[in-house]
């Protein structure tokens, strides 16, 4: 990610007031400030232009038009459309990381946790813009970017309900890989078709992604101990 750039032109001339001083130091922070807020405006503007036109329709005078800066300020920060898609897509990698490590309980079976994981997942998608648009960007990359987020996904629902069957939580005729098909093209899908329809993202919706899912292909002694809404509460979510 790329960080802020600290103003160093000042620190050879010789007329610099005394960085001691209070009021230079008020200054100094008050720039910093105000180059913290402009980065973080330009990142949502981009987030909510990458998000509705992808990245070869966003054009770079939309986004510093909707963050209400200049051209100058937004190369200030981000030398190309490039460096600013990374930034965006680093940021909802980070927010999806941290959605997904506070719904990994150490006490729950390896199933709960795949579905309280799916829960966090899609509230964060559906509650932050950076993260729809991180997601996007990641899904319609060619060369731009040599990391897989849905094989990332895949690859973690794989391992989960590997550890359900070693749990005997699966029949025996399901295989975790087979199911791990499923379920990661079923999300995928509900995670696509709310670029243009939220609703594909609630609670409800998740919810009953795996009522339909797992009945079948889940132990009935292990469906009886699952909660399909997820252990965590829906906050501010429908």
């Amino acid at each position: 990610m790329i960080l802020l750039s600290t103003d160093v032109s000042m620190l050879s001339s010789p007329s610099m007031d005394d960085p001691e001083q209070p009021h230079t130091r008020r200054a100094g922070k008050g720039r910093q400030e105000r180059s913290v807020r402009t980065r973080k405006a330009l990142v949502r503007a981009a987030a909510e232009q990458f998000e509705r036109n992808g990245y070869e329709r966003t054009r770079l005078n939309e986004v510093t038009s909707a963050a209400g800066v200049t051209s100058g300020a937004l190369h200030f920060h981000f030398p190309n459309k490039q460096d600013l898609a990374d930034v965006v897509e680093e940021t909802a990698l980070h927010h999806l990381y941290q959605a997904a490590e506070k719904a990994r309980p150490t006490d729950t079976s390896a199933l709960q946790t795949l579905i309280d994981t799916s829960h966090a997942l899609a509230r964060t998608l559906h509650q932050d813009v950076i993260t729809r648009a991180g997601l996007r960007l990641n899904s319609d990359a060619t060369n731009r970017t040599c990391l897989n987020l849905h094989h990332t996904w895949q690859t973690y629902v794989q391992h989960t309900l590997t550890r359900a069957a070693a749990q005997g939580a699966l029949t025996r005729h399901t295989t975790p890989w087979e199911l791990a098909q499923t379920i990661t093209a079923t999300t995928i899908g509900h995670e696509t078709l709310a670029r243009t329809n939220k609703n594909w993202l609630t609670h409800h919706a998740i919810t009953n992604l795996w009522h339909h899912l797992l009945h079948g292909t889940v132990t009935p002694a292990t469906l009886t101990q699952l909660h399909l809404n997820g252990t965590h509460p829906a906050r501010n979510q429908p």
